[in-house]
């Protein structure tokens, strides 16, 4: 008989001392909304994290898009200084031609008034 005993007792030890006992079921079928103090701080730090982030991609987007107004501006300065310097290089180009043309000219006329006084 001590083993059935010592079985019992074993058994007994096992089994929680509160007769749980089943609450009868809410007629909902909603759950309820309530929050702790954690979840509560958790969503106001969520939603404050969200707010700043936005800003600072806002922040973000504006400085990449006055960097791209610089460069394009400076883009246009470049494309405009080039067009400029090869106005003035033909320019320069036609003048030294209109210049080696009168110089040939004057060599020409040169020769002919040498050869007319000889």
């Amino acid at each position: 008989m001590s083993f059935l005993s010592e079985a019992a007792i074993r058994r007994m030890a096992l089994v929680p001392r509160v007769a749980s006992v089943q609450a009868p079921r809410q007629f909902s079928t909603t759950i309820a909304a309530r929050k702790t103090m954690t979840e509560s701080a958790k969503d106001t730090l969520k939603s404050v994290d969200r707010k700043v982030s936005d800003k600072l991609v806002d922040g973000i987007n504006v400085g990449a898009k006055a960097a791209e107004t610089v460069t394009g501006k400076a883009t246009q300065a470049n494309y405009k200084a080039a067009g400029t310097a090869e106005e003035i290089r033909g320019k320069m180009k036609a003048e030294s031609e209109e210049l080696k043309g009168k110089a040939k000219g004057a060599a020409k006329e040169a020769e002919g008034t040498i050869k007319g006084n000889l």
